[in-house]
Formats: C-alpha cells, sequence, structure tokens
C-alpha cells in the first residue's frame, strides 16, 4: 500500500492527528485519489472531489440540510441543538427561502457598495493604530477586529456593547467540530443563553425605535415582508445569531489566512503590490487556497449513487470544501498559489440554492482589507509562529504576531 493510500485507508474525522490540523491537505489529496466518497468509523461518509460537492449542493431534495437528526444526539434538549437547528444555514426551504429572503433585502449590490467608505474608514483606524505599536497581533488588531464592527452595523449593536460578540461567536461554532467534550458543549451552551439574553434586550429597543429597514438587517427581520410573512420571536433570534457568528468568523479567517498566505509567498505579495489591481482575483485565490470554512454537511433523504459508492437515504455526509477547493479535475495546478488565477469556480462560499448570502459583503471586506494593509505595510513579517485555531470546520488562526517594517 503506498504512502497516500495509507494516508486515506486510516483517516478519521473523529480522530485527528496534530499534523492534520496543521496541514491538512495532504491527507485531503490521498482522500480524492483513493478513496473520494469515504466511510468513516460511524456510518458516515466524507466527500472530497469538487464534482461530487457540486451535485450535493445543487440537489437540495436529495441532500438535506435540515440537522435536527443529525444533531439531537450531539446536543440533546439544548440551547445549542435549538440554535443551529433554527439558524438559516442548517434549514431547507420554505424555512431557509423565508430567512433568506429577508436577510438579502438588505444586502443588496447597492446597498454593500454603500458600506465601502465606512468599511475604508475603519481600516484606516485600525492600521494607525498598528503604525504606533510597530509589533502587533493580526487577528486581534486587525482581523476579528473589521467583521464584528461590520456586522455590528447590519445590526445596529451599539458600539460599546459588542466587546463579547467574539467570544460568544468562538464558543457557538466551536460546538461544531467533529468531537465536542463537555467543556466545549457547556461553553457553546452558555454563549447561546448569554447572547439570547443580549438579543432579546436589543430586539426590544428595535421595536419601538426602528431603523431603516433598507440598511438595517435587524429592523428588516423584525418587519418582515411587504405580504405579512414575518419570523418568529425563536427564528428571529438565532438568526441574528447566525449573522453575527457567520459574518465574524469566515471574514476574520479570510483576512488573517490572505495575509500569513502573502507573507509566505513573497513573489505574490510583490506581484500584489506591483498590480494592485489585482486584488479580486487574489481574494478569490485565498478563498480557494485556504477555505476559511473548510467542511459542511447534509443528510441523504433517497439512495444515491457518488463516485460509484451508494449512500441510502438515511446517510450523513460531510461536504471538504478545503479538499474540492484543490481538485486537479476543476483546478489547473491546484497546489499552487496564483493571485491572478482565472475562471477560480471555487466552492469557500458553497453554490446552489445556500450559497452564503453575505459573499459579497465578505469579499469587500477581504479586498479593502487586505489591499489597503499592503498599502499602508508593504515589509510587514511574521515575529514568530502563527498559531492555528485549533479547528478542522473554520481554518484560520487564533494567533499571528506581525511586526512592521520600512
Amino acid at each position: 500500500m503506498t504512502d497516500d493510500a495509507a494516508l486515506a485507508s486510516q483517516f478519521d474525522l473523529e480522530r485527528l492527528t496534530p499534523e492534520f490540523y496543521a496541514d491538512p491537505y495532504p491527507t485531503y489529496r490521498a482522500l480524492r485519489q483513493h478513496a473520494p466518497v469515504k466511510r468513516l468509523r460511524n456510518g458516515s461518509y466524507f466527500l472530497t472531489r469538487y464534482d461530487d460537492l457540486v451535485t450535493a449542493y445543487k440537489a437540495t431534495k436529495t441532500f438535506s440540510s435540515d440537522k435536527k437528526r443529525e444533531f439531537a444526539p450531539k446536543y440533546g434538549a439544548s440551547l445549542l441543538y435549538e440554535h443551529h437547528t433554527t439558524s438559516l444555514v442548517f434549514n431547507d426551504p420554505p424555512a431557509h427561502t423565508r430567512v433568506r429572503r429577508l436577510i438579502m433585502g438588505a444586502l443588496s449590490p447597492r446597498a454593500i457598495a454603500e458600506m465601502e467608505p465606512a468599511l475604508i474608514a475603519l481600516v484606516d483606524g485600525l492600521l494607525d493604530r498598528i503604525a504606533a505599536k510597530d509589533r502587533f497581533e493580526l487577528i486581534d488588531d486587525f482581523a476579528s477586529a473589521i467583521p464584528i464592527e461590520v456586522i455590528g452595523n447590519l445590526l445596529g449593536v451599539p458600539h460599546d456593547e459588542r466587546a463579547p460578540l467574539r467570544d460568544w461567536s468562538l464558543a457557538i461554532l466551536g460546538a461544531l467540530e467533529p468531537v465536542l467534550s463537555a467543556e466545549q458543549l457547556a461553553r457553546g451552551n452558555q454563549a447561546v443563553g448569554d447572547f439570547l439574553t443580549y438579543l432579546r434586550g436589543l430586539v426590544a429597543r428595535r421595536r419601538t425605535t426602528p431603523g431603516n429597514p433598507e440598511r438595517d438587517v435587524l429592523t428588516r427581520l423584525i418587519l418582515g415582508e411587504a405580504d405579512g410573512e414575518r419570523l418568529s420571536e425563536t427564528e428571529l433570534l438565532h438568526n441574528c445569531i447566525f449573522l453575527l457568528n457567520a459574518g465574524h468568523e469566515t471574514t476574520t479567517n479570510l483576512i488573517g489566512n490572505g495575509l500569513v498566505l502573502l507573507c509566505q509567498h513573497p513573489a505574490e505579495r510583490q506581484r500584489l503590490i506591483e498590480e494592485p489591481g489585482l486584488i479580486r482575483t487574489a481574494v478569490e485565490e485565498i478563498l480557494r487556497y485556504e477555505s476559511s470554512n473548510q467542511l459542511g454537511n447534509r443528510m441523504t433523504t433517497e439512495a444515491v449513487e457518488l463516485s460509484g459508492v451508494r449512500l441510502e437515504a438515511g446517510t450523513s455526509i460531510t461536504l471538504c470544501i478545503g479538499a474540492a477547493n484543490r481538485d486537479p479535475a476543476q483546478f489547473d495546478d491546484p497546489e499552487r498559489f496564483d493571485i491572478a488565477r482565472p475562471a477560480n469556480r471555487h466552492l469557500a462560499f458553497g453554490t446552489g440554492a445556500h450559497q452564503c448570502a453575505g459573499m459579497a459583503l465578505a469579499r469587500l471586506e477581504g479586498a479593502v482589507a487586505i489591499a489597503r494593509f499592503l498599502s499602508r505595510f508593504p515589509n510587514y513579517q511574521l515575529d514568530g509562529s502563527p498559531v492555528r485555531g485549533g479547528r478542522v470546520r473554520f481554518r484560520g488562526f487564533a494567533s499571528v504576531p506581525c511586526v512592521v517594517e520600512g
């Protein structure tokens, strides 16, 4: 048995090694080649080929996003179960369609374009503070500060009330990992409870003093559609949590991963400095090469065959976005980081009906943050080893010490 074949044979999502967390891509490559529809020890399947993921994303009736059956044994009758089975991403139509339509109304191209001046001001203010330090922490001082402010603004969270948002988000999303400790479960449930308590007060204030529904997502969710269709209180609160969590984690990782990648690929960094117009394709390549969200999940509702493997109805599957985004059947020379890669149809935001509702906003945040950072600090360097976040579902850094040079 070759090394790659052995790596694929031994892979178990519930028994991951430190080497995997540091660099999962050799394992993903082995799985794509030797076991693209890999049956895991718990009876679920792990998909790594691009075409199989696209099939699962687009066949929404066959591959359900509803997580009630999957999450019941994991969370029990808890607030985490209530949250993760109510939020937009883990539901099928019509619930998914209703919530997505309300959110998208406040994330129109015009609304996002109007956010750019305030976003530039936010980024420049953070860069001013970094310049005064010389040494800085890339995640805490920059990458995580941007989406918290942007999503906080969208929901109208007062600035002096935003401090706990990131910790709540990390605790709730951390509970989505394949293996969950008692401590993670308790911390996640506590975070949901604290978040709900805060949001009940925020929603009560917004009902009394509504914002502009064309710009204020919370007001739009409260008011509902013109035809009178509204979210229940539970749907409203949990989808506010989802928006803050999803908008924070993935964009933080996009910015952090991108600036670390540019440090690790100095030729590409210099290319972007010399050709700043490449920032849009650079963001797409960062999303492909180090996908912020690495895993998704579906449940089959009927028997289906993928890559020659028959999956029965009721089979739990994991969609490995990180593997699909380096599939050589879709991408030329996929292990190469190329900021000008053409026709980059990556799956970092999914595809089909569940494609990320906030992807245009995330792209704007990533482009503004990385371009302005690089323009201000073209010679920045790592000041020690970056520390990964220790999660498999979301790939990013917990800490990246840096120094400003030049």
